[in-house]
């Protein structure tokens, strides 16, 4: 790019006086005939580049861009998995991002070769560009931004122009074509960007349980688990994790109880590896969608969702790690802090760099976690008695009953102090809270209930969905559980918030009804071809013989390698099959009490099958939610739905 002779003033101002509309202006003398815009309407169309500022490459960003249509995040996610062959995009963005090893945003980020301030950056890449410019014809180019010296140059009208404005101050654009008649054409814009703020909170469905950025890779061969209490058959084999080289086989003495490094290396990689945070979950796709669909408009994300939590231990106090392996070698705390207080030192952290730097809006799902959803699922899916009366005893398993009393019980009171800690990130506004609700996981066919059995969930020996326990628990979450969540969010009745006007959060449930068709048990002749060969429907996936299953674990005998994490399925709820064979999560965040003997333990056994997000929403899961979350997330913000 070369510079080209000042413009001139005059010419300057004639552009600022279009873009106010201003009076009309005494008669100047411009360094050279200015003309009316061409016939097809000479402008300036610009675009805030890399705009999801979690993104440190641009490339990413664009292949975000170039997956999305008119259909949504839906559609874009369904296309992304194609061209990925269901390996999944996140693979390859998850260790370019704005966080450290644990999944924390950082303070500085170098974006596409520049640091930048994380959560207040001083100023926006955009790239500029003169639409319905005459083919051939060379453009003037000027940037000012009433602070430093008008920037020049002149480039060919087909290139972009990419500069740097600063935040929160206009910046008007300029562009001349000269004529050969001697006169010129000329158009002007204001360039400024909004950077848009926005926080995820709330439990494993907010962060994206069940949906690792970078999937475990398993080995054809098998690994040995023990069965409680011994007996005649006391060993299985499932697929191992590729590349591990310690015992796979339980042999007879036991090896030390946490996993060595080398089992560590060879895990999946997460976000976040404490919270089970991913690039997948709906809160991430939506703030991602914003920033695609807008052009003029920066987001900045930050992701505070763990799985586990519940809005004592997780939101209003630490809770804790799921995971202590932070990026697969090196190793991070046991606990994470309370995503309040977290959420409270950001915005100190960012006010430090621009004191009037607040919060847009909060993405938040919470509830489940406080009922003891996951104990329900232990409920319906732990079939032998053995495993059952284990876990009863840890309290790991629980019935409705229970759940109904917790939700009639603690869970209103816990939402009261939830909202009022709430008031003060959004300026006492809890419309600017954006409560995105849960979907049933266990219903297909219109909302019918799932059928019981062992489809999906022959993993584990014990394992086996009860239909009487499955449909008390399904009625359970349509009947009661969702519609309560609903009326707590949205202070129906009234009398439930103090101050109704302001107490009352944006609820979001549209995704609802596309759940009913997508349960864990749901499956479409357009199944992967692994999924329909290897994933018997009448429980027989795996050898039941120790010796055959420790050299070949599958009974289709086909290499595991094949299996998809992100190809497109009926079903949008991960089983515990899925699982295992995405995940396969070494259960570090059980209590000391449950932590397994060694690396062989019956224990681990049967949390490697549900610690990596069973009955929790797939990528297509989460996608859904996220078109359903848009349109009040658009306008909370103000911001217009897209045109196509």
């Amino acid at each position: 790019m070369r510079l080209v002779s000042p413009i001139g003033s005059a010419f300057l101002l004639i552009a600022a006086l279009d873009l106010a509309a201003a009076q009309p202006a005494p008669s100047l003398a411009p360094a050279s005939p200015v003309a009316q815009p061409t016939a097809e309407g000479l402008r300036i169309d610009w675009e805030v580049k890399n705009r999801f500022r979690l993104f440190r490459n641009e490339h990413d960003f664009q292949r975000q861009v170039a997956a999305s249509r008119s259909d949504g995040v839906l559609g874009a996610e369904q296309r992304l998995a194609r061209d990925t062959a269901g390996r999944g995009w996140a693979r390859n963005v998850v260790t370019n991002l704005c966080v450290d090893g644990a999944g924390n945003v950082t303070e500085v980020c170098v974006r596409d070769g520049v640091r930048e301030i994380y959560l207040a950056p001083a100023d926006h890449r955009v790239g500029v560009i003169a639409a319905n410019a005459p083919a051939g014809a060379a453009c003037a180019w000027s940037f000012d931004d009433g602070d430093q010296p008008a920037r020049q140059q002149s480039v060919p009208c087909e290139e972009e122009v990419t500069l740097r404005v600063r935040y929160g101050r206009p910046t008007i654009a300029v562009v001349e074509i000269a004529r050969a008649d001697g006169t010129a054409d000329h158009a002007s814009t204001e360039i400024l960007v909004r950077d848009v703020l926005i926080a995820g909170l709330g439990d494993s469905v907010a962060s994206g349980d069940g949906n690792p950025d970078r999937a475990v890779v398993l080995a054809d061969e098998g690994f040995c688990f023990r069965r409680f209490l011994g007996g005649g058959r006391s060993e299985y084999f499932r697929p191992s994790r590729a590349g591990y080289r310690g015992p796979k086989a339980c042999g007879g003495v036991p090896e030390p109880g946490r996993p060595d490094s080398d089992w560590a290396r060879y895990g999946a990689r997460w976000m976040s590896a404490p919270c089970h945070r991913s690039l997948y979950g709906y809160q991430m796709r939506t703030a991602l969608a914003l920033a695609v669909e807008n052009s003029r408009i920066a987001v900045t994300f930050v992701p505070l969702g763990c799985t586990g939590a519940t809005i004592e231990d997780g939101l209003l106090s630490g809770q804790r790690a799921r995971e202590t392996a932070c990026d697969g070698k090196a190793r991070c705390t046991s606990a994470v802090p309370a995503q309040l207080a977290q959420l409270r030192d950001t915005l100190a952290l960012a006010r430090r760099q621009r004191p009037d730097r607040n919060l847009d809006l909060i993405l938040l799902t919470i509830g489940a976690n406080d009922i003891g959803f996951a104990q329900l699922v232990a409920d319906v899916i732990i079939e032998a008695t053995t495993e059952r009366t284990i876990f009863r005893r840890a309290g790991l398993i629980g019935g409705v009953e229970e759940a109904d009393q917790a939700l009639a019980r603690k869970l209103p009171g816990d939402f009261a102090r939830l909202r009022t800690a709430l008031k003060s990130f959004v300026g006492g506004n809890l419309a600017r809270v954006v409560y995105v609700s849960y979907g049933n996981p266990a219903t297909h066919a219109a909302g019918a209930p799932c059928p019981g059995g062992l489809d999906g969930f022959d993993i584990h020996p014990g394992f086996g969905v009860d239909p009487d326990r499955m449909r008390r628990v399904a009625s359970f979450v349509d009947d009661r559980f969702l519609p309560s969540v609903k009326a707590l969010a949205t202070c129906q009745p009234s009398p439930a918030c103090q101050e109704p006007a302001t107490d009352r959060m944006t609820f979001v449930d549209a995704h609802q009804s596309a759940f009913g068709d997508h349960g864990f048990c749901a499956r479409a002749e357009t199944d992967p071809a692994f999924d329909t060969a290897c994933f018997s429907a009448t429980g027989q996936s795996f050898h039941n013989d120790p010796v055959e299953g420790a050299t070949s674990p599958l009974v289709c005998e086909r290499p595991v390698g094949e299996f998809r994490p992100y190809a497109s399925r009926a079903r949008w709820i991960r089983t515990a099959n899925d699982s295992y064979f995405i995940a396969m999560t070494y259960p570090e965040g059980l209590p000391a009490s449950l932590q397994p003997t060694d690396i062989h333990d019956a224990t681990w056994g049967a949390t490697s099958a549900v610690y990596g997000g069973a009955i929790h929403p797939s990528a297509e899961g989460h996608a859904a939610m996220a078109d359903a979350a848009l349109p009040a997330v658009r306008e909370v913000l103000g911001l217009s739905s897209p045109t196509h």
